[in-house]
């Protein structure tokens, strides 16, 4: 049986120097290792789904494991206080925009945690909120999503977000994304949602990445055709 000290032996050992540098300017901070993700892709093949090891790596605090931890965990298996610890624990991006909503979004509190954290004053939870909200679009078929709640939200977002912390800006501006590319009865709501919101001013740390911009967005996907399509899986 692998262990958890084996685990974060085997991620200390893939760490990367340049990675960690780059992860830092997003946000990162110790403890944590820089491994690639596509690095961890065989070790999560190796594994999953494992829910109690999973719980584990993700105790450890190290951002690499816990990233894994998303990545092999039962989400069905997760529980309400888990998905809470999770949440709470999440500090920073990687963890509390990707991790923890896509395996809340997979599992069976989703939209009702999505609904809780949007309203936290913790902008980590904030955020987790609404990007848990954004994966349910892309994994839930139209027909079983709460459109009229969604198209609420995006009124909430519409008259909320420019007064909204930083990195929950781009939380928002990112749900109004995922209303109008991968819900086909929001399209049009989203779209002039995303016109009445204009562009969106998030600081982005010592990156490059820019901030897209809603409307431009929403429009490619509908000249691509690809508005309304649907994934397995919100993890990458």
């Amino acid at each position: 049986m692998t262990s958890v000290s084996d685990i974060v032996e085997e991620l200390r050992v893939l760490g990367s120097p340049s990675i960690k540098k780059a992860l830092v300017n997003h946000g990162a901070r110790e403890p944590f290792f820089g491994v690639k993700i596509a690095d961890m892709k065989p070790i999560e093949k190796r594994l999953k789904p494992n829910y109690e090891l999973a719980r584990e790596l993700y105790a450890t605090g190290i951002s690499d494991a816990m990233y894994l931890a998303g990545l092999i965990t039962d989400d069905m298996k997760m529980t309400r206080d888990d998905l809470q610890t999770w949440v709470a624990q999440a500090y920073w991006s990687l963890l509390s925009e990707s991790t923890v909503p896509w395996v809340a979004a997979s599992g069976r509190y989703g939209y009702e945690l999505g609904q809780e954290w949007i309203g936290s004053k913790t902008d980590t939870i904030a955020c987790a909120g609404w990007r848990t909200l954004s994966c349910l679009t892309l994994i839930t078929p139209d027909s079983k999503l709460k459109i009229q709640e969604y198209e609420a939200l995006l009124n909430r977002v519409t008259t909320t977000i420019h007064q909204q912390l930083n990195r929950v800006r781009f939380a928002m501006n990112g749900f109004v994304i995922a209303c109008g590319t991968n819900v086909i009865p929001l399209t049009d709501i989203a779209f002039q949602c995303a016109v009445e919101i204009g562009k969106v001013s998030v600081l982005m740390g010592n990156t490059a990445c820019k901030v897209p911009f809603a409307p431009d967005s929403i429009a490619e996907a509908a000249a691509r055709g690809t508005v309304g399509r649907k994934w397995k899986t919100a993890k990458c």
